[in-house]
């Protein structure tokens, strides 16, 4: 069903000298806009292999920050598995497993201790959520780490769109009896030269701190934080009741064509919403702000053409980024971000409206 020349797109990495390109999947709902149900159809079949193969197995679904986060979610909810992401967030009060992932722009991931610390006496098995695994060495790291602070017998398998192992990472893989489950299989080999041939030359914006009464504003509650121990089931079951307070605030109509846009690390949110406001009859559209720096360019066979740069709507100062905005009757930005984060916000208001969105609907999900 799903094909590599369907999904993949070569992106170029901006002065990341580890691995200049970056695998984009249009399909993700991350940096390229997606239909949510596209996104949410091949989570589902890459979800159906985990039913398959562990039917009477407990699960653990760990998803990994921030690319990986909606995929995670998405396999906790339909396996009936407890899910936590990893994070590059600081959350108060909790002890962290520590590991980094390279190749990535922001190397350090980590992990809440405490909660598994609850939890791993009543797992079978811990399932790595990804969107691409290429070497694997970042989960194999995770999982020394994890054996380390747990030496209990828990099994361990990974779940990705795409995998892009070569033959000697596999076979580590299979004597360290971890499963591999993925949908379309990869091969690196041309893709660092062909991000090179690609000129920089797209549009670059710096955003501005906007005028946040250009939009308006909803704190939405029962909120659920993915980067704690939760349950899938309990996850959409917020998500089910975000929906429900925040349905009729946003005029809900058919016919429209919308954005439903999320924040770094909350994606499932708004692929959520954006599912919910599509089975209505609008045309909707979902992707999310990035921390991840990628080069854009004019050239059409380039996934990104357009860079917006941004304030972090979680920490002052921190760069991020949103790619291919244009002008839709509506935008609806979910975040869990912190409400006092208003320069952030205002930079992503800026950006959009510079594409002429003019209705903007920001759900604080608290």
């Amino acid at each position: 069903m799903y094909t590599e020349a369907g999904l993949v797109r070569i992106a170029k990495r901006e002065n990341n000298p580890k691995r200049n390109y970056l695998v984009v999947n249009r399909l993700q709902g991350k940096h390229i806009p997606v239909s949510p149900t596209k996104a949410f159809e091949m989570f589902d079949a890459l979800a159906g292999q985990l039913k398959r193969a562990y039917p009477k197995e407990t699960l653990l679904i760990i998803g990994f920050a921030e690319t990986a986060t909606a995929i995670g979610a998405r396999l906790a909810a339909q396996t009936d598995s407890y899910y936590m992401q990893t994070t590059r967030e600081q959350i108060p009060n909790v002890e962290y497993i520590y590991f980094s992932e390279t190749h990535s722009h922001a190397t350090e991931q980590k992990l809440v201790c405490n909660d598994l610390e609850r939890l791993i006496g009543k797992i079978d098995r811990i399932v790595f959520a990804e969107d691409e695994v290429t070497t694997g060495n970042t989960i194999l790291h995770m999982i020394q780490k994890l054996e380390e602070r747990f030496p209990l017998k828990t099994r361990f398998s990974v779940a990705s769109l795409l995998n892009g192992m070569d033959a000697e990472a596999r076979e580590r893989y299979a004597a360290k009896g971890i499963d591999l489950h993925f949908l379309v299989k990869t091969d690196h080999a041309s893709y660092a030269e062909k991000a090179e041939r690609f000129a920089e030359d797209g549009t670059y914006v710096l955003a501005k701190a906007g005028n946040l009464y250009a939009s308006k504003q909803y704190v939405a509650g029962n909120y659920v934080n993915a980067r704690r121990q939760t349950a899938g089931a309990e996850y959409t079951k917020a998500c089910e009741s975000l929906w429900a307070q925040i349905k009729d605030y946003i005029c809900e109509a058919a016919s429209q064509d919308i954005l439903a846009l999320g924040t770094e690390e909350c994606m499932y949110p708004a692929l959520y919403v954006g599912e919910c406001l599509e089975r209505l009859g609008n045309r909707v559209s979902c992707h999310a702000t990035t921390r991840s720096p990628i080069a854009v360019s004019s050239e059409n066979e380039y996934p990104l053409h357009t860079r917006y740069e941004l304030e972090s709507v979680y920490q002052d100062g921190r760069r991020t980024f949103l790619y291919d905005l244009r002008q839709y009757d509506k935008v609806i930005l979910v975040t869990d971000a912190p409400q006092t984060q208003t320069k952030g916000i205002g930079t992503l208001v800026d950006a959009l409206a510079r594409c002429g969105n003019r209705e903007i609907q920001i759900i604080w999900w608290r």
